[in-house]
């Protein structure tokens, strides 16, 4: 069953509440352990002293030159669990049409179209949207635009950050973007891979940084163009950009831009760097040869998870548990028009992200994904809903969930999200 806003909200405090008092609990139980250890300690010490003072038969030994002391061992911090686990998730294209624009009435509420997979993003430590659009006010739908209760939606629904560094970042120009950036900045979640100007780039160095439960996580979100439209000069550094070419044959990897805010992310020197990336082609499965060089170039500069958005289509996705990193070349279309065989149906993936502190360490240490699907039904607003539990509410009778046709096209989804995932 769907939660509501304040549900949502309840879970993600529980949550944290439960990380406070394991904490505590460790805390504790680290203490006591000091304690036996210290009573330990001063009981060999004492028999040592009574030894040292009972008479002895043995000669007197002169005395021995003092030894020097050894350093005091550092303690680990006995607040810090040994290991520390988060979760990132990330969701596909949220395409701003006619029809996603309506689909929350009159009143522009969209608490309903994305409440039945708001508590995987909520739940969720870090969570990211990409939001192909723009928020320059009505009229809304035809150009892109999306209203600003589309933001408070996603914010209710627990999404921290919204990628808009892909197709549609200029669509209204560098003053759009501007007035986008700011309408994220209100809703309270940060905008990744675009800039203000070439002063809040330099500000940013090109990437944004999370810290939670002690884990610096950086992110950073190129894109491969802007629908041919080309930054105007002085605003180069607005957009992440793959390259050079960016506005006409994509062909060209511009090595030196992606080097030099992986370089800045380096710097920083966070625990792990997540790529989001809005690259390959419309409708097509194929991943090309510079989608290649540009993931073994982001893992040399030390890129850890690349998760790619733009082909509209679920890909596979491809996990290193040695080297603790993953590429997800496409998690396909969050919500859209929904009316192109394939687009209808993505992933919300889900990053497990451990860091071992005590040696500092962190890694990619496992993935999971749920497969969703946007209900597009005569008559109704659109809405995106988790297929399995869709699907097992249609078969144990709840007919008014979702009508036969879309039943059946949800099970297709389930296998093919799979099957695509897999790579097969």
């Amino acid at each position: 069953m769907a939660m509501d806003a304040e549900e949502l909200k309840r879970r993600r405090q529980e949550r944290k509440a439960q990380r406070q008092q394991a904490r505590k609990r460790l805390t504790v139980r680290l203490c006591i352990a000091g304690v036996i250890l210290l009573l330990c300690a001063v009981l060999i010490i004492g028999f040592a002293s009574r030894s040292r003072q009972e008479p002895s038969n043995t000669p007197t030994v002169p005395p021995q030159t003092t030894l020097p002391t050894q350093p005091e061992e550092t303690l680990p911090d006995e607040t810090q669990p040994p290991v520390t686990v988060i979760h990132f998730a990330a969701a596909g294209d949220l395409n701003v049409t006619e029809k996603v624009v309506a689909s929350g009435d009159a009143a522009y509420d969209y608490t309903q179209t994305f409440l039945d997979v708001a508590y995987l993003l909520a739940d969720a430590d870090l969570a990211c949207v990409n939001f192909e659009g723009n928020l320059c006010g009505a009229p809304y739908g035809s150009n892109a635009s999306a209203p600003q209760s589309m933001m408070t939606a996603l914010k209710s629904a627990g999404v921290d950050m919204i990628q808009l560094a892909n197709s549609y970042s200029i669509n209204r120009g560098v003053s759009g973007l501007i007035t986008t950036i700011d309408s994220v900045y209100q809703a309270g979640m940060e905008p990744v891979g675009v800039f203000q100007d070439q002063a809040d780039y330099n500000r940013k160095q090109g990437f944004s940084l999370f810290e939670v439960e002690g884990v610096r996580v950086a992110v950073v979100s190129f894109t491969k163009g802007m629908d041919g439209t080309t930054l105007p000069p002085g605003n180069e550094h607005c957009v992440n950009v793959l390259y050079t070419d960016y506005d006409s044959t994509y062909q060209k990897v511009d090595k030196q831009r992606i080097t030099q805010v992986l370089d800045n992310v380096a710097k920083a020197q966070p625990d792990i760097t997540i790529a989001l990336l809005h690259w390959g082609s419309e409708y097509n499965d194929t991943v090309s040869k510079s989608q290649q060089s540009i993931t073994s170039l982001m893992h040399e500069l030390g890129v850890d998870a690349i998760i790619g958005t733009h082909s509209h289509y679920v890909q596979q996705v491809e996990f290193d548990p040695e080297q603790g990193t993953l590429v997800a070349y496409s998690l396909g279309d969050f919500i859209g028009d929904a009316e192109r065989s394939g687009s209808e149906y993505s992933i919300i993936l889900d990053l497990e992200i451990t860091k071992d502190n005590l040696t500092g360490t962190a890694s990619i240490t496992g993935y999971d994904y749920t497969p969703v699907f946007t209900v597009a039904e005569e008559g109704k607003p659109l809405r995106v809903v988790r297929i399995a539990e869709a699907v097992e509410a249609w078969e144990d009778g709840f007919m008014d969930t979702v009508t036969q046709q879309t039943y059946e096209k949800m099970t297709y989804a389930l296998t093919r999200a799979k099957e695509r995932v897999e790579g097969k």
